[in-house]
């Protein structure tokens, strides 16, 4: 397996962790939120914040899969040799490496918020005033996801 393979697999898993806990986490929420408006229509507008907060971790996946093909060379305008090209596979591990923070905090951060936001959509409907109480304890899920996309941003700029 050469640097470049072992660098794009962990792309892959950046971006596909990272998706498949944002769906699975907007996924329960909507369905906690569509019994809601079957009833009470007019909460949309606060539900819908609640259900969009998980896919987060499923664009900070899709950023550091970007920044890391953007750092190998592989897209955008590049001076020189493309890294691609002169990749060591100890290299390729490190790049690998780098984007496991987000991979993993992604996906179990997504679908923790999503349950967090699941309650608080439930809660929002028995009391509509406390949907922005229920976004502030999402927002401390959304933490840990955005510890991960730092982590991982911070390791694939580090100086090899």
């Amino acid at each position: 397996m050469t640097g470049l393979e072992i660098a794009l697999i962990g792309v892959g898993l950046a971006v596909i962790l990272a998706g498949i806990g944002s769906a699975i986490g907007v996924g329960v929420t909507a369905q906690v939120a569509n019994g809601v408006m079957s009833e009470e229509p007019e909460l949309f507008g606060r539900v819908l914040l609640l259900t969009a907060l998980p896919g987060t971790q499923g664009i900070y996946g899709f950023l550091v899969g970007f920044l890391v093909i953007m750092k190998l060379g592989l897209i955008g305008t590049t001076t020189g040799i493309p890294l691609f090209k002169t990749l060591t596979v100890g290299q390729g591990w490190q790049l690998f490496l780098s984007c496991l923070p987000i991979a993993f905090a992604g996906i179990f951060s997504a679908i923790h918020q999503g349950r967090v936001c699941a309650t608080g959509v439930e809660m929002t409907a028995k009391q509509p005033g406390g949907a922005g109480k229920a976004m502030v304890l999402a927002v401390f899920v959304e933490f840990y996801a955005v510890l991960g996309l730092l982590a991982s941003i911070l390791l694939i700029y580090r100086n090899w």
